[in-house]
C-alpha cells in the first residue's frame, strides 16, 4: 500500500498557490522510504492546488498501485468519493480520472491542523510553495525535510497550565467488591493505583517520544467505585506553570493507574476491560480553556 498525504494553498484565491504531496511507500514509519513533491503556480486558486496534489502525487506512483490518498479538502475527496457536481477545473478531474483508473485508490478525509504528522508537513510545503507566512505554525514534529525533532517552544509564554483526563476500568461485580473491602491477595488496588498514576504523570516524558519535561506542581488522581456500573471511574488532573501543557501527563497517569488495577486483580477477573480513557478538560496556553465534558 502507497500512501499519499496531499494539500493545497492559494494566496489571494486566486492568487500564488502552493501544492505538496508527500508519499509513503512501506510500512516502516519511522523512516519515510517515499519521497516528497511540491509544487508552484502563479495564478491559480486552492481547489485547483488540492487536486494538482493528488495529480502529481499518483504521478509518481506505478499503474496498478494499491494507493491511500489522505487529504484534509473534502472538495477533493467528497468529488472522489461522494460525486461532488465538477462544476470547474475540468481539465484537472479528467487528468486525475485517468491516473485512478490505471490504480486501485482509496480516499480519506482527514480533519486539518490536529496534529496529523504528514498532513501538517503538506500544508506548511503548500503553504511555503505559495507564499504564505504563518503567524503562528502547527507545531509539528517533523520538520520539512521530514525529520523528527522536539518541538521548539522556546518562545512560548509560561502559564498556568491544568489538564483533567479520565478513564474507567469495568469488571464483575465480584471484584469490585473484593476491592472495596480491601481483600484483593495483591493488597491494596487502589492506593497502589493512585501511586502509579502519580509516578506515570512523572514519567511521562521517558514513555512519549518527544514530550517535553516539565515542572509538574501538583497531580491528583481519584478513584472512585462505580457500583451501578461495576466499574472503578480514573480521574486524573495535573498541573504546571510552563511553556507546553500538561494533557500528556493527565493522560498517563490514567492509562498507567488502569493498567495496575488490572495487574492487580487480573487473577481473579480476567475479563475486565479498560474503556474510554479521555481527556476531560484543559485550561492555559493560547487555546485557553477547553471543555470536553
Amino acid at each position: 500500500m502507497i500512501e499519499i498525504y496531499t494539500d493545497g494553498a492559494c494566496l489571494g484565491n486566486p492568487g500564488p498557490g502552493g501544492w505538496a504531496a508527500i508519499i509513503v511507500n512501506g510500512a516502516d514509519r519511522k523512516e519515510i522510504k517515499g519521497q516528497e513533491v511540491k509544487g508552484r503556480e502563479e495564478k491559480t486558486t486552492s481547489n485547483r492546488m488540492e487536486v494538482t496534489a493528488a495529480i502529481k502525487g499518483l504521478a509518481r506512483t506505478p499503474p496498478g498501485s494499491q494507493v491511500r490518498i489522505e487529504s484534509d479538502s473534502q472538495y477533493l475527496v467528497y468529488t472522489m468519493t461522494k460525486n461532488w457536481k465538477r462544476k470547474a477545473n475540468l481539465d484537472l478531474w479528467e487528468m486525475l480520472d485517468r491516473l485512478v483508473a490505471e490504480r486501485n485508490v482509496d480516499w480519506i478525509w482527514i480533519r486539518g491542523h490536529v496534529g496529523h504528522p504528514e498532513n501538517e508537513r503538506a500544508n506548511r510545503l503548500a503553504n511555503e510553495m505559495a507564499g504564505i507566512v504563518e503567524e503562528h505554525p502547527s507545531p509539528t514534529h517533523f520538520d520539512l525535510e521530514g525529520k523528527v525533532h522536539m518541538v521548539d517552544i522556546t518562545e512560548k509564554p509560561t502559564t498556568e497550565r491544568v489538564a483533567v483526563a479520565r478513564g474507567t476500568v469495568a469488571m464483575k461485580a465480584a471484584t469490585l467488591e473484593l476491592i472495596k473491602r480491601g481483600e484483593m491477595k495483591k493488597g491494596d488496588v487502589l492506593a497502589v493505583a493512585q501511586l502509579a498514576g502519580i509516578m506515570a504523570a512523572k514519567q511521562t516524558p521517558q514513555l512519549i517520544p518527544l514530550c517535553h519535561p516539565l515542572p509538574i506542581t501538583s497531580v491528583d488522581v481519584d478513584l472512585k467505585l462505580d457500583e451501578k456500573r461495576s466499574a472503578v471511574e480514573i480521574t486524573a488532573t495535573v498541573k504546571t506553570t510552563a511553556q507546553t501543557g500538561v494533557e500528556m501527563e493527565a493522560l498517563t497517569a490514567v492509562t498507567v493507574a488502569a493498567l495496575s488495577i488490572y495487574d492487580m486483580c487480573k487473577a481473579v477477573d480476567r475479563a475486565m476491560r479498560i474503556e474510554n480513557i479521555r481527556l476531560a478538560r484543559k485550561s492555559g496556553g493560547r487555546s485557553g480553556e477547553i471543555v470536553l465534558e
